[in-house]
């Protein structure tokens, strides 16, 4: 059983999201419908190569008579200027043509970082995304945007490239690690936050039966990709709504990047965000406490930086591309469920937000 969902950009451009278990054929059949070249170029993550490699190539030998594999290394740091750059230079240096489809077969930082690729090179290549992490298949699969870190701040550089396609085979999963389950089971709490409170429970309990491909599982990602599906339908380039989506993220990237990328999961730093922003959102009037997020906090294993810190965090949530004439926008909570976008001047809540989260994981 799978399920299927379709993308619609500004009316214009479709594709389909497919969230299920052994999606071989239904990936095979959607290139042989859709490419005429019979040439691939897949870009995957040395993780999921040693461990899924061989038998990506064995049924793309299926349609594709050429195939060009692109190993790329695991984490956050591969997702740089530099091997950007190696990419194309390998997708150049070996054919690539317009007409050329790209796969990117691994998380997040591989789908940005082949995403960007696509974007780039040639002016804009086919690109098919085939997420083998929770994260990439609830998150950074879906919607378009495409990207790499600078030294000021994450995914500063990128492009907006919707794929053809999405994939989300949760097979893949049965290789992953727990802790690339929790990272990517806080996307998910961002959606019961911003969008679905009744996840809570249900995330609680899908978390109790255990991290492994199973219905409930797959239910809950296509309810998720559903989630992000309907936001970015309403707003394909950021300039509202979609903004919702970084509930959470401004508070989170300043951690990532104080840990310096790869120091701390997305997912870790941005479940910290989260309960620094429902703080906020709390002292600001809002219905909401933290006390939704507690039952999970035993998951997340975080060596947080020191309390003084929190002047040098705040600096660097002024760097985050969410901010607009050098005032931070936080995505904040009205009640559960409804996000606002909220301009934010008030150093010394900020920096009681961050104490508030520092202070639960000390308790």
């Amino acid at each position: 059983m799978s399920h299927n969902s379709r993308v619609v950009i500004q009316q214009e451009v479709t594709y389909p999201v497919t969230v299920g278990q052994y999606l071989w054929d239904d990936f095979l059949d959607f290139c042989s419908a859709s490419y005429s070249s019979r040439k691939i170029f897949i870009v995957i993550d040395a993780n999921v190569n040693a461990l899924h490699g061989s038998e990506v190539k064995e049924q793309c030998k299926r349609y594709f008579e050429e195939r060009y594999v692109i190993d790329i290394p695991a984490g956050e740091p591969s997702k740089s200027v530099n091997n950007w750059q190696r990419l194309q230079d390998e997708l150049l240096q070996n054919g690539v043509e317009r007409s050329t489809p790209l796969v990117a077969v691994g998380g997040g930082v591989t789908g940005d970082l082949a995403g960007f690729a696509a974007a780039s090179t040639l002016r804009g290549i086919p690109l098919i995304h085939m997420p083998t992490s929770l994260l990439a298949m609830v998150d950074s699969s879906i919607g378009g945007k495409t990207g790499v870190n600078h030294t000021t701040g994450k995914n500063l550089i990128g492009a907006f490239h919707q794929p053809d396609a999405v994939f989300a085979d949760i097979q893949f999963l049965a290789t992953l690690p727990p802790k690339e389950w929790v990272n990517g089971l806080a996307e998910m709490l961002k959606y019961a936050a911003i969008r679905q409170p009744a996840f809570f429970q249900r995330l609680q309990q899908a978390v109790d039966n255990g991290f492994e491909p199973s219905q409930e599982w797959m239910d809950l990602i296509y309810e998720s990709a559903r989630i992000k599906i309907d936001i970015v339908q309403e707003d394909e380039r950021e300039a509202g709504k979609r903004a919702f989506l970084n509930f959470g993220h401004t508070f989170g990237h300043a951690l990532e990047k104080k840990a310096g990328y790869g120091g701390m999961s997305h997912g870790e730093a941005v479940y910290v965000g989260m309960l620094a922003a429902t703080y906020f959102s709390r002292k600001v009037g809002a219905a909401v406490d933290e006390a939704r997020f507690l039952p999970f906090k035993p998951l997340y294993k975080i060596d947080l930086p020191a309390a003084n810190s929190i002047n040098a965090l705040i600096e660097m949530m002024k760097y985050d591309k969410k901010v607009k004439e050098e005032t931070i926008r936080l995505i904040l909570l009205e009640e559960w469920g409804v996000p606002i976008i909220k301009k934010c001047n008030d150093t010394a809540l900020l920096h009681k937000a961050w104490e508030a989260a520092f202070e639960l994981f000390d308790s």
